[in-house]
């Protein structure tokens, strides 16, 4: 028997909000997705050399639900390559989903902010799923849960496809392109930002400029213009200098732009939670030219490939443990699918305590030109939760 996943994501076009007291654990968690993500993103990037964008926070999610219906080796391996295992406390089994509880409800308080996250189990017919585990998704993840006919292939994608839809404010339209109808189960994680800039770009001023996808290839690209107060700061280790773009609300876009004549690829085993943190504790306010490309991307990637990497591999194997999920013999993970849009213009962003050595205050030059490959990082300031990261090498590539 197998399980499809799938992880939906939308990000669409934010001063420091530092006052609310967060629980040192829901840092933690946060801390730990980060480094997920750098992992997840390397394992990602060496597959190719396109633009790369995803969001950890929503696959860690899904794994961490799948987490409590598995047990023994099965339920280790997932948290170990969710970099979760640390947090775990003998007699507190429901800890982590508690933390994901917290965590989701610190950064959807925020009036200013379209942020929605959802789950969702589309369960076959007769298909047993354990009451105690429907419950506690309920309880700390709130998810929909319904029984449905894969029997009926082309009625269940429809309905898939369609909630899937509606969670991502109809950007995703077909997350799943066909289904099996021998399914068991099939879980589904959304998550659906859409921000405005707090210093929105004014499209009047936006012209075709150059960007340098490599030293033979340049391409035209609607770059976006403003002139203003913007925080920035240099890792000079690194040879990179980071721009902060906020956008109304507790969520702020980081630009990661290496030095010229630096190769990004470079930079890839050198991005970690520790280094990302320090950026976001370096920065400095100076008035500065920016200059953004628009850009848009469509990216699928199939987990189930990836993530055995990670070390979670048990989960796709006939040796799985889901039988907190399910007394059914033979459970496993049958594919784990991930998409995620994102779309960046004038108006904002559409989508789905060591200190770091060499990071100083740069005072930079009057203008910060982002016409070369450059990293980005979409994240909850309050929490310092990241949602989305990616990687843009040719703009005009979706």
């Amino acid at each position: 028997m197998g399980i499809l996943f799938i992880f939906a994501c939308a990000s669409f076009l934010v001063p420091i909000s530092k006052g609310q007291d967060i629980n040192l654990n829901i840092t933690q968690l946060t801390t730990k997705n980060i480094d997920f993500a750098m992992d997840l993103y390397r394992k990602i990037s060496s597959y190719h050399d396109n633009n790369i964008f995803f969001s950890p926070l929503c696959i860690s999610t899904a794994f961490a639900i799948l987490s409590m219906g598995a047990e023994g080796h099965t339920r280790a391996e997932i948290l170990k390559g969710l970099n979760l295992d640390q947090l775990e406390r003998d007699g507190q089994p429901d800890l982590i989903p508690e933390l994901f509880q917290q965590l989701q409800v610190n950064i959807t308080h925020n009036e200013d902010l379209q942020l929605a996250q959802g789950t969702a189990l589309f369960i076959r017919l007769e298909f047993d799923v354990e009451r105690a585990f429907s419950d506690q998704i309920k309880k700390f993840f709130n998810a929909d849960i319904q029984n449905i006919d894969f029997a009926q292939p082309k009625a269940s994608k429809t309905t898939i496809n369609d909630y899937v839809k509606k969670r991502t404010g109809d950007r995703i339209h077909e997350a799943v392109s066909d289904i099996d109808p021998f399914t068991q189960m099939i879980l589904i994680n959304t998550i659906f930002f859409q921000g405005k800039w707090e210093l929105p770009f004014d499209p009047s001023n936006t012209q075709n400029g150059r960007f340098f996808v490599d030293k033979y290839n340049i391409v035209q690209v609607p770059m976006m213009f403003r002139e203003e107060r913007f925080y920035h700061a240099s890792d000079d280790s690194l040879k990179v200098k980071v721009l902060r773009l906020p956008y109304k609300g507790d969520i702020a876009m980081l630009i990661l732009l290496p030095n010229k004549g630096v190769d990004y690829t470079s930079i890839d085993d050198e991005i970690n939670a520790e280094r990302f943190l320090g950026w976001t504790k370096q920065l400095q306010i100076t008035k500065l030219e920016v200059q953004l490309p628009k850009f848009k991307m469509d990216q699928s990637y199939e987990m189930h490939k990836i993530l055995p990497h990670l070390g979670i591999s048990s989960a796709f194997k006939n040796m799985a443990n889901f039988s907190g999920l399910s007394k059914e013999q033979g459970l496993k993970v049958s594919e784990v699918l991930h998409k995620a849009v994102i779309e960046v213009d004038e108006k904002g962003t559409t989508a789905a305590a060591a200190t770091v050595t060499g990071i100083t205050g740069y005072s930079l030059p009057p203008t910060f030109i982002v016409n070369r490959p450059f990293f980005f990082f979409i994240y909850h300031e309050v929490t310092n939760s990241l949602l989305f990261m990616g990687r843009v090498i040719n703009p005009t590539k979706m």
